[in-house]
């Protein structure tokens, strides 16, 4: 697991080389501001090939900080950051790994009947109760979850996991109604802070792609507080002092930045709805920024808007796209896919420049 003293050494490595706040407060110590995805691709030894690589370019060069879940690339991605790690010669507790549970994931490549997959793999098996499902795809019970952290532990060939990630509960809402989602969702984190208790996890999250930037009418809306009080009364059953619950994942970008702009989120009585961003900012939760450059379509030149792009550093407008995520309120870090090496030394070299101010940033949106 990721230590105060092995990530601030990290840290300490790279000396005046990042500029102002690149690596940020994360649980027990410090963690890159860009930090390593590993959603894109297919599912084929050749880009694992490119992902091993490029993983191990970025641990040795500013990024410790690797994201990656279950079921990406059917599997593998799991497997390639592992292999990445003990490949990169960097010390273990360095680095800051989050995974993900939810979908249910293949196994190195996609069946040809997916159905009876899951069906032999996870129903037949007991790991799944079919009434917890939706989309036939998608399940956050307990015995599921409990059953992917030792997967995803065994996949990537480590002892812990540093952030444990709830993976898009908003899925649940097409099949139940959003208090059941809730109830869901306390379950799991009973099951996450025993696994904390228990030294498997430092800390769990919720990673979204809708639930926490759409307005309450929406189909898809999860509101944050709701899902913090759950989080406590979670901690108070398994009888652990104060709630692991210490990071929220949603997409943020210059065009997708309803993070910031829509007030969907129970603030109280007296202050009504807030933005995301803000009350993730007012609760101390951590933000990881996902689609930082939307899944690559603002690293094309003119994909920002010129205005916005002028006020942004950075020599290359994937450069930009991350500094102008990596800029908003509460975020932690933004995340950014890195299956080639070229591409992670373009994206690291991001940190050398500074973020936005608060007020240039706030400036952005009037």
């Amino acid at each position: 697991m990721a230590t105060s003293s092995g990530t601030w050494g990290y840290r300490d490595r790279f000396g005046d080389r990042f500029g102002r706040t690149y690596f940020r407060r994360f649980g027990p110590g410090v963690v890159s501001s860009v930090g390593a995805g590993t959603y894109l691709g297919d599912a084929t030894d050749a880009v694992d090939d490119r992902y091993r690589e490029a993983l191990a370019t970025a641990l040795t060069n500013g990024v410790n900080l690797v994201d990656t879940a279950s079921n990406y690339r059917c599997g593998r991605a799991e497997r390639v950051v592992g292999e990445a790690l003990r490949e990169s010669g960097v010390d273990r507790e360095a680095v800051v790994v989050a995974s993900k549970a939810g979908f249910l994931p293949f196994d190195g490549d996609r069946p040809e009947d997916p159905a009876r997959y899951v069906r032999e793999t996870f129903v037949d098996a007991g790991l799944v109760d079919p009434a917890d499902l939706a989309h036939g795809s998608h399940c956050i019970a307990p015995e599921f979850l409990d059953a992917m952290l030792d997967r995803s532990l065994d996949a990537m060939g480590i002892r812990s996991v540093d952030c444990y990630y709830v993976h898009n509960p908003e899925t649940q809402l097409a099949v139940r109604e959003r208090d059941d989602v809730y109830d869901q969702l306390e379950a799991a984190f009973e099951t996450l802070e025993r696994r904390r208790a228990a030294g498997d996890l430092g800390a769990y999250g919720v990673a979204s792609w809708e639930a926490f930037r759409v307005p309450p009418e929406h189909d898809a809306h999860l509101d944050l507080a709701a899902v913090l009080a759950r989080a406590e009364a979670a901690a108070e059953t398994v009888g652990v002092e104060g709630h692991g619950l210490r990071a929220v994942q949603l997409p943020f970008n210059v065009r997708m930045a309803d993070a910031f702009t829509v007030d969907a989120h129970d603030a109280g009585a007296e202050d009504g709805p807030v933005s995301a961003l803000e009350f993730c900012h007012r609760e101390g939760l951590s933000v990881f920024a996902s689609a930082s450059i939307g899944q690559g379509e603002l690293a094309r030149e003119g994909a920002i808007p010129e205005d916005v792009a002028a006020r942004l550093a950075g020599d290359t407008p994937a450069q930009r796209a991350l500094n102008f995520a990596r800029s908003a309120p509460a975020v932690t870090a933004a995340l950014v896919g890195c299956g080639r090496v070229e591409h992670v030394r373009e994206n690291v070299a991001a940190g050398t420049f500074d973020p936005l101010g608060a007020s240039a940033f706030d400036s952005v949106f009037e």
